[in-house]
């Protein structure tokens, strides 16, 4: 999930419009148009010519820009393009090399990364092993508080072993974790800068020296962003066209609207998909829609509870309309889920996407057979708790729905509104999830490997918000993850998603495919979920020359 981690919807303005996997090789049913009228192409029209600048809207002001801190939509938007990972993932969900230009596995356990020589940091200082180690030891300090910490688990040392060389050693094989390094977890930065920084470092009074095509200009906290290009970036190929962006915040779905039809944004990012129809046919700019990795589903919180039951997570699965909750909640720009992790989260052997997901069925859709679990599980009557939030109005659609899917059933589905910083602390603090049976996520991989989301419903794991556990699932992920052949592991993981779909832990909704909107000025973003480690904004420029 991003971070492959179960996100919440409510950490977007409009989280559950992104929320399906079509790319490339990995097309939704239906073809390239889903079936449902739309498009999904991982990059936008090239650019013409150079740009000043441009403005882009965040549906919320990013928390952090703290790379080890880093674990929502705002905040990796604008980092993506001021710092840099040692592996990249591009536009049409590929891994490629980034800070590291080359690696290799000597043995299971063993990891070694050659950095690219002549990288400069936007101070102008050159980027060396001791700043990549640095990094990365930064984020498995428990002082630092980095919600990656779990991604490196396994990870016995990091250590300098040449100038340009960092070596990894692995307590056990974890085919994970090199994956993950082209996410926040591989993020390298000066380690002089953050010494010098301290508490202040991604913070609006502290400085970034990063190596990204973009430099951090001024944060003016409730206000914006501005970034400016950096003369001294070293991959040619991504030499920004634009002299500047600046970031504006803007969490009212409407009002954002309007800061796209009017120009005051350029363009954005998980555009609010009540507004679909009003961008399409507004002769403003391009509303398109690319790669996701993301799916919409019902985190299970509470296992001693009414959804304790097998029967009773069966017969909600089954009682919800999923079809309607797309055209409700996604402006009909989307699928039923067919498995909690989404279709574009098997991009990673594209080859053997149509065997391992595409066979799936959809979920059934029986209302009388639910009815009938419900009874036979002696739960008539008893109380489900979903926790709902204003903060999207696709989360009080999908809650909506569940209520009334669970009271035809039988069940007593009470909605608890709780505000939008409520809402995100239940991902955070297990404290907060006290009294709750459901909670409507946005489940999303880093990486095109599907075993990244299923990590997250290991026994313990910081994602597995209910405490699920199931030694046969535990099992299964660690054979798979053990593997570093990605055909063989993409086999091995889909017995790992059997079980996640018999068991249940998480119910799946729906998917949709990203979104971004593109004023008539500008052109050249790719257009997926990648954006989020891949220096989009580099890209865009003039839509004439």
């Amino acid at each position: 999930m991003r971070t492959p981690r179960f996100i919440a919807l409510a950490c977007t303005a409009a989280v559950a419009v992104s929320l399906t996997a079509c790319s490339g090789a990995a097309q939704p049913p239906g073809g390239p148009s889903g079936g449902a009228g739309y498009q999904v192409s991982p990059t936008s029209p090239a650019a013409k010519g150079p740009l000043d600048s441009f403005t882009w809207s965040l549906y919320a002001e990013p928390y952090t820009l703290d790379y080890a801190l880093a674990y929502d939509y705002p905040p990796n938007t604008v980092l993506a393009n001021v710092c840099e990972q040692l592996l990249r993932v591009t536009p049409d969900l590929k891994i490629e090399p980034g800070l590291a230009v080359k690696w290799r596995r000597p043995d299971p356990r063993t990891l070694v990364y050659t950095l690219r020589s002549g990288v400069r940091f936007h101070d102008g200082t050159v980027m060396t092993a001791d700043d990549a180690v640095a990094s990365l030891k930064r984020q498995m300090d428990p002082a630092t508080g980095s919600p990656w910490g779990s991604a490196f688990k396994t990870v016995e040392t990091i250590e300098k072993t040449g100038l340009l060389e960092v070596t990894i050693r692995l307590g056990k094989p974890d085919a994970l974790f090199h994956e993950l390094l082209a996410a926040s977890p591989g993020t390298v930065v000066s380690a002089a800068s953050l010494k010098k920084e301290g508490k202040d470092y991604g913070t609006p009074g502290g400085e970034l020296n990063c190596t990204g095509p973009y430099s951090l200009e001024k944060w003016a906290q409730g206000d914006s962003i501005t970034l400016r290009k950096n003369p001294g970036y070293w991959d040619r190929k991504l030499v920004p066209k634009s002299e500047s962006v600046k970031f504006t915040f803007v969490e009212d779905a409407s009002a954002r609207a309007n800061a796209f039809l009017s120009g005051t944004a350029d363009g954005g990012y998980m555009v609010p998909s009540s507004s679909f129809a009003q961008l399409r046919n507004s002769g403003k700019g391009s509303l398109l829609f690319g790669p996701n990795t993301a799916a919409a589903d019902l985190a299970v919180t509470d296992f001693k509870g009414t959804l304790g039951d097998l029967r009773v997570r069966r017969a909600l699965s089954m009682a919800l309309d999923r079809k309607n909750i797309v055209k409700a909640a996604a402006g009909g720009v989307g699928v039923p889920a067919k498995a909690p992790a989404a279709r574009g989260a098997w991009s990673l052997v594209p080859e053997r996407t149509a065997a391992l997901y595409d066979t799936l069925p959809e979920p059934a859709y029986d209302v009388a057979g639910a009815k009938k679990l419900i009874e036979e599980a002696g739960a008539t009557g008893k109380k489900v708790v979903v926790a709902t939030s204003s903060m999207a109005p696709e989360i009080s659609v999908v809650a909506n729905a569940v209520q009334a899917a669970g009271r035809q059933i039988g069940l007593d589905v009470t909605l608890k509104p709780v505000s939008p910083d409520a809402y995100s602390n239940i991902f955070v603090d297990p404290a907060a999830r006290d009294g709750l049976d459901l909670v409507i996520t946005n489940g999303y991989d880093n990486t095109p490997d599907p075993l990244e989301f299923y990590q997250y419903l290991r026994t313990g794991d910081f994602g597995n918000y209910g405490n699920w556990s199931d030694p046969e699932y535990d099992l299964a992920f660690d054979r798979a993850n053990t593997e570093h052949d990605p055909a063989k592991r993409t086999e091995l993981t889909a017995a790992v998603q059997e079980i996640a779909m018999r068991e249940l832990p998480v119910i799946p909704v729906y998917e949709a495919p990203y979104s971004v909107f593109l004023g008539k000025r500008i052109t050249g973003a790719p257009t997926g979920i990648a954006q989020l480690y891949y220096p989009w904004a580099a890209t865009i420029g003039a839509a004439r020359s």
